[in-house]
């Protein structure tokens, strides 16, 4: 039986109503940009998120870039993120004017190691990025401890973790500001690009805001000099519709996770994901280690399960960040990883039959 990555066709079809209804209506009030559609959403997952203000998006790599400008980086700075994520979180920082500076993962979570972070401190040193990566969040007590010892500011990258909580806080609420996606395949996906920025600070939501809209909130008063980057009133809309149903999309999430571990966890030299105590993660992936990763994915692949690797190759190897000449002993975990990690099928409605089928493949390799 043939088992998709994602069907994202499956969860339309699921609340089609609420889709069709929401595209209809701003089609009906010509509100493809800006609008009351928008307006609403940035209050609705402001709610949702547990922040005061929400700053909507083009997408989540244009968040990342808003919250560093409107944090006033400069050339010269030095911002420290993990090695192991999608180039956004690196190439906004350079994108931003500073300099971007890796740390290694920690050996199980696949999350920013705490001390690394603090080794890799300089004076110029402005700013953390932590990713919570998978869906699982970062480890915030040790991470936001180093962060006000040396005086830095903190974005998170929530990209991947829509309502995952750390210790009963949810993420995105730790730093000065906090970044999603909502691209189509995240937890909370649109149809098309889609990104915002989050912050309980009402000065820096606003900066963000104009830097966001040609540099002014009302439309020929620049203030600033900004850029274009808006979430689209269609995109707004949908996302409306889908977020009522999160929650509950994040509980099969966590549910079709559990299935997975008992039926894999002892399979020899597979490692299941380890989530660490306190932290619920939203496994917007379901990511596994395998010594002959590319052999199981083949197997798998040829007998009808799609899988995908995220990440191939850990940032500071990338061709992009050669100027830097990292070495594999630098990041020994994420080195290790780039070869073992295989994401799995996960969606929420994925069905225990179709989990069968990809255990009992695994099994058979």
């Amino acid at each position: 039986m043939p088992v998709p990555f994602a069907d994202l066709l499956l969860q339309y079809k699921t609340i089609k109503s609420e889709i069709d209804d929401a595209i209809a209506g701003v089609i009906r009030d010509n509100a493809f940009i800006r609008g009351s559609y928008v307006d609403a959403f940035e209050r609705e997952f402001a709610a949702a998120a547990e922040v005061a203000h929400c700053v909507s998006c083009a997408n989540g790599t244009d968040a990342l870039y808003l919250a560093m400008k409107a944090l006033k980086v400069k050339p010269g700075d030095e911002v420290i993120t993990t090695a192991h994520s999608w180039i956004s979180t690196a190439a906004m920082i350079t994108h931003s004017g500073a300099n971007v500076v890796f740390c290694d993962t920690d050996d199980a979570t696949f999350t920013i190691d705490p001390a690394a972070i603090e080794a890799a401190i300089t004076p110029r040193t402005v700013g953390i990025i932590p990713v919570h990566l998978y869906g699982q969040p970062a480890d915030m007590d040790a991470i936001m401890a180093i962060a006000r010892k040396h005086k830095l500011w903190l974005i998170e990258d929530c990209a991947q973790a829509h309502l995952a909580r750390y210790k009963g806080r949810m993420v995105g609420t730790f730093g000065e500001a906090a970044t999603y996606s909502f691209y189509p395949g995240k937890n909370l996906g649109a149809m098309g690009d889609a990104g915002a920025v989050v912050t309980n600070d009402a000065a820096l939501a606003e900066h963000m805001t104009m830097l966001a809209r040609h540099g002014g909130l009302v439309k020929h008063q620049h203030h600033i000099e900004g850029v274009n980057s808006r979430l689209d009133g269609m995109q707004a809309a949908i996302l409306s519709a889908k977020l009522p149903h999160l929650a509950a999309w994040t509980e099969a999430r966590q549910g079709a996770a559990k299935v997975y571990d008992t039926g894999l966890n002892q399979i020899e030299d597979v490692v299941v994901p380890e989530v660490a105590p306190e932290r619920s993660h939203v496994y917007h992936l379901y990511t596994i280690r395998h010594p002959r990763r590319d052999a199981l994915a083949a197997h798998l692949n040829a007998n009808g399960v799609q899988t995908a690797i995220n990440y191939p190759t850990a940032l500071p190897f990338l061709p992009a960040y050669a100027r830097f000449g990292h070495r594999p002993e630098q990041f020994p975990n994420a080195h290790r990883d780039q070869g073992q990690i295989l994401s799995l099928p996960m969606f929420a409605e994925i069905t225990r039959r179709q989990q069968d089928e990809v255990i009992d493949l695994v099994r058979g390799f």
